[in-house]
């Protein structure tokens, strides 16, 4: 298996030039790739797919009726990216969510940027992720976005744009160790010229933004992940992590609130928690806050969190920073806090609150991608170049009936990578989503989760949408 007949039709590949040319840092890849005997890339990909079987990385559908586990679909030949590529990008990532944690902090507290005329009050005061329980929190160093998972996609012309922003709970990073496990075991020739950038430091690095976390005095914290249970859909992410941090893995019933602290049962007792890095959503945290019908948070923990005796990543409220609405208004906000221009742009996005906005939207169903602001996964959107009159006049009855629920942006053309596909390649749309740490300093790691649409023609590369992951070489000079 080569690339001889390899053809993409998307403007844009990850790996090939326009003509048909090898980008150079891809060159060892496709060297070796041509270079292998009739039957070994295949034999490669089914040990990566054995190997990633008997690690049980695993998502739960919550549309699949039964509940079934699936395994993460895997593409052996790796998406690529140059340096001088990555650290633009790497520069922009770290623009973005510090003007996004000053955002959060000031919504929380003076909203200058409101006063300002910048953002509406009305587009904040109406998010679904904005949190009144949350005015006037001051979480430990000021920073509310510990974890961010930014997605970013590249149009046909090669420019790239960040998709959105995932500052809540943002999944995927254990897909990206595990990955390049499996890859070096699958390819280790190449990862000896090669030159690619480490990920294997993102626990270590994990652990230690969480540890600078906790309450001043406390010199060696306990550091805990709170999943909502193993029937969560990235369960496996959060049982990896705590493995690989060497930290326990709790559910809300394993802790409590007492003596103006977090306690953990153990065998030996009640331990106290200082870091808690929290996979559950702000709703469910805290029954006597939030939800009160909550059976997964711990009842009081928030009195606890403001006190300053437990710290939580990501802090309550971070989500009315990625709102898909308030998504539209990011440039600005770089521009209102920083005075600098956005180094990764936004894609154009129509808001269709704005009757202006909504007219052309409506009249253009065909042509746009609607999403609804808070939904995630790819559910909630409209593709509208592959949709029918029927899902159109359905979403045009719902933009009309809740105009700030939705946005509306351009089809973008994104680029493609090869996969293998019954003894040949074909190209497949891609996108790229890096994670940011945000601890004494911001750390992005290397790369990220490169999720491919396993459909012919598909945009939609959510895994429970069909989609698969690949791993992502960014390749020093």
């Amino acid at each position: 298996m080569n690339f001889s007949s390899y053809e993409c039709s998307c403007f844009f590949d990850e790996i090939f030039e326009s003509g048909g040319r090898v980008r150079p840092e891809a060159e060892p890849l496709v060297r070796m790739i041509d270079s292998m005997d009739e039957g070994d890339l295949r034999r490669r990909q089914e040990a990566a797919e054995r190997a990633l079987l008997y690690s049980g990385i695993t998502f739960n559908v919550y549309s699949d009726k039964a509940g079934r586990e699936k395994i993460f679909p895997f593409d052996i030949v790796p998406r690529i990216v140059r340096c001088s590529e990555w650290d633009r990008i790497e520069k922009g990532l770290r623009q973005r969510i510090h003007a996004l944690n000053l955002f959060l902090d000031d919504v929380y507290h003076d909203q200058k940027i409101v006063k300002a005329g910048v953002v509406p009050e009305h587009v904040i005061r109406s998010a679904t992720a904005f949190r009144e329980q949350c005015i006037g929190l001051n979480p430990p160093r000021g920073v509310w976005c510990h974890i961010t998972g930014t997605d970013l996609v590249r149009d046909g012309d090669g420019t790239i744009y960040v998709l959105e922003d995932n500052l809540r709970c943002p999944s995927g990073a254990s897909y990206v160790l595990e990955n390049r496990r499996i890859m070096k075991q699958t390819f280790p020739e190449v990862f000896d010229v090669s030159r690619v950038r480490p990920v294997n430091d993102y626990p270590a690095k994990l652990l230690d933004m969480l540890q600078w976390l906790a309450p001043e005095g406390v010199n060696s914290p306990r550091v805990v992940v709170l999943t909502p249970g193993s029937y969560n859909s990235a369960y496996f992410e959060h049982s990896f992590l705590a493995q690989q941090m060497g930290v326990q893995l709790v559910e809300g019933g394993d802790l409590i609130v007492a003596d103006g602290h977090v306690l953990m049962r153990t065998t030996d007792g009640f331990e106290r928690v200082d870091v808690i890095y929290r996979r559950l959503d702000d709703d469910f945290l805290d029954p006597e806050v939030f939800r009160p019908d909550s059976m997964l948070g711990i009842p009081g923990i928030m009195e606890v969190y403001k006190a300053g005796r437990v710290a939580l990543a990501n802090a309550p409220g971070t989500g009315v920073a990625d709102d898909k609405v308030v998504y539209a208004y990011v440039p600005k906000i770089i521009k209102f806090y920083l005075d600098e221009e956005a180094i990764i742009p936004n894609v154009p996005t129509y808001l269709c609150w704005d009757e202006k906005d909504a007219a052309y939207a409506l009249e253009n169903l065909d042509k746009l991608v609607v999403k609804a602001a808070n939904e995630s996964g790819g559910y909630g959107m409209l593709v509208g170049p592959h949709s029918t009159e029927t899902q159109r006049a359905e979403f045009a009855k719902r933009i009309r009936a809740n105009p700030r629920n939705y946005i509306a942006q351009p089809t973008l053309s994104l680029s493609c990578v090869p996969i293998m596909v019954e003894g040949h390649f074909e190209g497949r749309h891609v996108d790229l989503r890096p994670y940011i740490l945000y601890g004494r300093e911001i750390f992005v790691l290397p790369g990220g989760l490169t999720r491919v649409a396993l459909k012919k023609g598909s945009l939609v590369v959510n895994s429970s949408q069909g989609g698969g992951s690949k791993d992502t070489w960014v390749i020093d000079d």
